[in-house]
């Protein structure tokens, strides 16, 4: 196989090592393989690629579609990311609670995000390309956010004075968009 699963504390989280096969020239490795993924206990059909770039200090979050859902599969292509994913399944032991992980192009991590799950991330290089596969269409009318900062989460991002848009300055406390919650 050329990945292997690592412990995380949410269940539906997947945290993947790929094997990286360096030479003289660089490296290479396999970034998805459906049965390898399958094996591993991931079977999403993803139907869309997304790429996105940041500079230092930017933070992307929390980001989600309601139905149906949006499963990604996310990697740091380039630089470092701190990257975090939140349980929101109301019915889950762990509604609420969120964990962090070192995503870059050094450990050529990636994270399964799963249905269910809010996500984001904040650029801990100078600049990084963050690329994620996902498993429905992107939706404007089913998007939604919940606010990077908070206080009821405790996510502790590490940066002191954060790039955030205004759109993601603006999301609701998980608290104040709870009963609309699908899952």
């Amino acid at each position: 196989m050329s990945f292997r699963r690592l412990e995380t504390r949410l269940d539906g989280l997947v945290l993947i090592e790929p094997d990286v096969f360096p030479d003289s020239r660089g490296f290479f490795l396999e970034t998805y393989r459906e049965d390898g993924y399958k094996d591993m206990g991931i079977d999403a059909e993803f139907v869309q690629d997304n790429h996105s770039r940041s500079q230092r200090g930017s933070i992307r979050a929390f980001h989600f579609q309601m139905e149906p859902g949006q499963a990604k599969l996310v990697r740091a292509a380039r630089g470092r990311v701190h990257d975090v994913a939140i349980d929101l399944r109301r019915d889950s032991p762990t509604y609420g609670q969120h964990e962090a992980f070192e995503l870059s192009d050094e450990n050529h991590c990636q994270l399964f995000v799963p249905i269910g799950f809010a996500h984001g991330f904040c650029v801990l290089s100078d600049v990084a390309d963050v690329t994620y596969k996902v498993t429905s269409y992107y939706n404007p009318s089913t998007e939604r956010g919940i606010a990077f900062d908070d206080p009821d989460l405790g996510v502790e991002w590490p940066v002191d004075d954060p790039i955030v848009s205004d759109r993601d300055r603006s999301n609701p406390r998980l608290s104040e968009m709870a009963a609309d919650l699908p899952w």
